[in-house]
């Protein structure tokens, strides 16, 4: 078993303070378990699984881990993962589509409409709704990739599959329990759009997330540009994943406050190719996030995995048709948005505490003391939630196991993955 070998990581590795992904996209949304739920589904992809014995390999210090996950060309793979994830929130699954008109942005990923399985034109094979599923409970995935062009995966459940299939800028989704598919073209900013990067007209118009997983590494660094001087990174022996031998980097908070205790990935140590993503809370207990191969292959997938066309009798919507049947609802949407958020998010504090303040234009989200929600329902909001006072004024504070929330009774919002005391301490400096 390699040593543990400590080292301090600057920006060379990532921006200095930053949280992965999910934080970032924190900041559009007010509603707590949304922002958790995208938390978990960004995060949610990374492959991990638990370890089987400890191989003896060379030594190898954490710097040097990191180069290695950074140099890794791995583009060819399949692999079946498994995911768990437990962020003490209700399952997503089952809702589908509909998830996505409570979770995610205006219009699905990228402003394309609908996505609440045919309500308005929608489709229940449109992506972002489905992928939202991952944000809670247990699933296995099988992947495969081939270069930056073809990727393909497929969510298994007992009696449905839903498969999302990206083949040289053409993107198929595809349901077979409602037996909908969903086709568009791949954003011209995503991992091979298509010859030149012009197709998806410009990326602009087209409900298909942008930068498609092909390989797990893809994961793994957004983990690692949090490294900076808040963090701490050392290798932590060895483990046997899927079958491989791999080097184990640890990823910790030096800072108190935050909702992470640790985060733990497995790197081949052949290839360089994360195998594992293990995200430990601050507040003890079984992992938060949990994902992994449980199989890999690294030599080609077969062609026929990434040509996909539409069962008989299958519905097929189309995103440019799902974002017509939808502008007059994102439309009205956006003038919603303007009105009920006000200014651009402020951040408050740096690295693994750092906290989103969001302005609600002055209306709380439960409809604030004006009355306009009813006694009942005000009544349940306060029992999901936990009073608190500070030199803010008073609010609510919604906690799950890794990203939490604070509304302010003045239309306030503070998001992030700190404790509800480094809420409040946020709240209290932002006064």
């Amino acid at each position: 078993m390699a040593p543990n070998d400590s080292a301090q990581i600057t920006g060379e590795t990532g921006e200095t303070g930053d949280l992965p992904a999910g934080r970032r996209r924190a900041a559009r949304y007010v509603v707590p378990v949304a922002v958790a739920g995208i938390a978990a589904a960004t995060i949610g992809l990374v492959p991990a699984l638990a370890a089987s014995g400890d191989p003896d390999l060379p030594k190898i210090s954490a710097q040097e881990l990191i180069e290695k996950i950074a140099a890794s060309d791995t583009e060819q793979l399949s692999g079946t993962v498994k995911i768990t994830t437990d962020l003490g929130i209700p399952s997503l699954g089952g809702l589908g589509g509909s998830a996505a008109g409570a979770f995610a942005p205006k219009g699905g990923a990228e402003g394309g409409g609908s996505a609440d399985g045919g309500e308005k034109g929608g489709s229940a094979a449109e992506p972002t709704g489905r992928l939202m599923e991952l944000a809670s409970g247990e699933h296995t995935l099988r992947v495969a990739a081939d270069g930056p062009d073809k990727q393909r995966v497929s969510i298994l459940d007992s009696a449905a599959e839903y498969s999302l299939i990206h083949n040289a800028g053409e993107v198929w989704a595809y349901d077979s329990a409602s037996n909908e598919a969903y086709h568009a073209k791949a954003p011209a900013d995503a991992k091979g759009s298509g010859e030149d990067g012009k197709d998806g007209k410009d990326g602009k118009d087209q409900a298909v997330p942008k930068d498609l997983p092909a390989t797990p590494q893809d994961f793994a660094q957004e983990a690692l540009k949090a490294a900076g001087d808040t963090t701490s990174v050392t290798v932590d022996g060895t483990a046997r994943i899927a079958g491989r031998d791999a080097y184990q980097l640890l990823i910790k908070p030096k800072q108190d406050g935050s909702t992470v205790g640790s985060i733990k990935v497995a790197v081949d140590s052949k290839t360089g190719t994360p195998l594992k993503f293990t995200l430990l809370p601050s507040g003890g207990g079984k992992a938060a996030i949990d994902i992994g191969f449980t199989k890999i292959d690294f030599s080609k997938p077969s062609a026929s995995t990434f040509d996909f066309s539409p069962p008989k009798g299958a519905k097929v919507t189309e995103a440019d048709e799902s974002k017509a049947a939808g502008k007059e609802a994102d439309a009205h949407k956006s003038a919603e948005d303007a009105k009920g958020l006000g200014a651009e998010p402020n951040v408050i504090g740096e690295g693994w505490t750092a906290v989103v303040q969001l302005d609600t234009g002055g209306q709380t989200p439960a409809g604030g003391p004006s009355g306009d929600m009813p006694a009942q329902a005000q009544q349940f909001m306060d029992a999901l939630g936990d009073k608190v006072e500070g030199k803010f004024g008073s609010g609510t504070v919604f906690q799950t196991r890794l990203v939490n929330a604070l509304m302010t009774d003045d239309g306030k919002v503070y998001v992030g993955a700190v404790t509800k005391d480094a809420l409040v301490k946020a709240a209290d400096e932002a006064k």
